[in-house]
């Protein structure tokens, strides 16, 4: 990096922690009796608000369940809230490892779109994430990527330039979005990829 701080701003799922379980989504569809297809149709349409912190996970299944026509019991909404936060709890060992050890040379933030409860679940899982110089995690900030005021976020709570920052992520919208900034950004494959570019500075 050419700037006087070193920050790598990391996005948690497909690069720190594993994409969502295989057999999940089937799993949850079946508990609704819906089919798998249907279900996926609703679980994303409805996510984004989720995401953001702008519904609760009550109001978000209900509406997931409603698009479904099945009614929203207690039960139900509690069963597939749990399994879907269990269905997002792995993470990558050996990126851990690397994140943590990046932080001898460089400051380290995390900047991912989770929903609150989740955020809850995977600060209180995964205790690594308190050794960082800063977590912004959508379900409690309110603002979701690729919303530029994501990445703001970061930028003041750091009290950093843009410039400051390489953001990685495995989507390339979110990419996108963090260089029109002015961040650097990677696009996440691998590690060794990854590795090579902050190594290049």
């Amino acid at each position: 990096m050419t700037t006087a701080r070193r920050i790598v701003l990391f996005d948690l799922f497909g690069v720190i922690a594993r994409q969502q379980r295989p057999g999940a989504q089937e799993k949850m569809a079946a508990r609704c009796q819906a089919p798998t297809e249907d279900f996926t149709a609703a679980y994303w349409a409805c996510r984004p608000a989720y995401d953001a912190g702008q519904v609760s996970a009550s109001e978000y299944w209900t509406a997931v369940l409603g698009r479904l026509s099945r009614p929203a019991e207690p039960d139900t909404v509690e069963e597939l809230r749990l399994t879907d936060i269990d269905s997002w709890s792995r993470v990558d060992d050996r990126m851990v490892a690397y994140v943590r050890s990046l932080r001898e040379t460089a400051e380290v933030a995390l900047l991912s779109n989770i929903p609150a409860d989740h955020a809850d679940a995977f600060l209180a899982a995964q205790p690594w994430l308190h050794e960082l110089d800063h977590v912004a995690l959508s379900g409690r900030t309110k603002v979701a990527k690729p919303d530029p005021a994501a990445f703001l976020h970061c930028v003041t709570a750091l009290r950093a330039a843009p410039a400051d920052f390489l953001f990685v992520d495995d989507r390339e919208e979110n990419v996108r979005a963090a260089q029109a900034l002015g961040m650097r950004g990677h696009v996440f494959t691998d590690q060794e990829a990854l590795a090579a570019v902050i190594a290049a500075g």
